[in-house]
């Protein structure tokens, strides 16, 4: 089977996780409109029956509604679930020892005594990292969280948190990071094997690049705002697109999105594609169970290095 390791002495899951800002955000996705809460109960529920047991959310998403939809539904399960939340550093939060408050609020709503793995959402001033980190290590020595993890962290960075936590006798578990077959700036500027350097697992957030790497727009059908883009851009990609559709047809009948996910869970990382519905919850999980052969990795490298990456995703 196709798992994966938290951190260093984290729990082993299946190398696809489910990311859940989508479940209570209209501004970006729409929720309440397109689709609503038993769609994302229905996303939930099929990931579950998939073997998908790692839920990424934060107190942000929705503004708390991701993390209350979460709770409601972990409570209407027996299976395990391992939860991801995110504490965000708002410019008043002044000192680090807002972050008590900010997961006592989170762990109401998600209604569980112990987060997982608890993350800083972006590493921005004016609270420095090692004062963030040790107030992630205090809440871990309450017994609130389990492992510790950071968001949108450099090379630089990662390491300044990995050693901050390193002096507290901790292990940083992991860094959430924008990476996908259009963003690969993560493999140039060494915070790939940073983290492989340092046992630290890379969490790949929007591996599909916002529905980019679905193959269901076009010119002609362009992404809904406020995630669209210019009518070039999705020109331009078509090759790639191209690509993951003669990949999929080649490994029976994988769409674009499971070719797209497998590549990130072929580089190391564990992608958390999100889910609206239980038709895109078991879409992702077909992204396991199979490989890609040798050069079907390097084509899709040689392709997607050739365009604009930064710029499209």
């Amino acid at each position: 089977m196709d798992l994966i390791q938290i951190g260093l002495n984290g729990p082993q899951v299946l190398a696809v996780g489910v990311g859940a800002w989508a479940w209570g955000d209209t501004f970006s996705w729409g929720y309440g409109m397109s689709y609503g809460k038993e769609d994302v109960r229905g996303a939930f529920k099929a990931s579950l029956a998939e073997g998908l047991t790692f839920f990424d959310t934060a107190e942000i998403y929705g503004f708390g509604r991701s993390e209350s939809l979460l709770g409601e539904f972990i409570a209407e399960t027996q299976s395990e679930v391992v939860v991801a939340s995110k504490c965000f550093p708002y410019p008043w939060r002044w000192r680090a020892s807002s972050l008590k408050g900010a997961l006592s609020r989170s762990l109401k709503r998600l209604g569980i005594p112990q987060i997982h793995l608890y993350q800083m959402h972006l590493p921005i001033p004016p609270v420095k990292i090692e004062n963030w980190m040790d107030a992630m290590a205090d809440a871990v020595e309450a017994g609130l969280i389990r492992q510790v993890g950071v968001s949108n962290y450099s090379p630089q960075q990662t390491e300044q948190a990995y050693r901050a936590l390193e002096r507290r006798g901790l292990h940083l578990a992991t860094n959430q990071i924008k990476y996908n077959l259009l963003v690969r700036s993560p493999e140039g500027n060494g915070l790939l094997q940073l983290c492989k350097d340092l046992n630290v697992t890379v969490i790949a957030y929007s591996p599909i690049a916002q529905g980019l790497l679905t193959g269901k727009y076009s010119q002609q059908n362009p992404l809904p705002p406020p995630r669209r883009v210019n009518r070039a851009t999705l020109a331009r990609i078509q090759p790639l697109i191209d690509e993951l559709r003669r990949i999929g047809v080649e490994h029976g009948t994988k769409t674009p999105v499971q070719v797209a996910v497998n590549w990130c869970v072929a580089k190391g990382t564990l992608p958390i594609p999100g889910a609206k519905n239980a038709l895109q919850a078991k879409e992702n999980a077909g992204a396991l169970g199979w490989d890609f052969t040798d050069s079907e990795i390097a084509r899709l490298d040689e392709i997607s290095s050739s365009l604009k990456k930064e710029s499209l995703a």
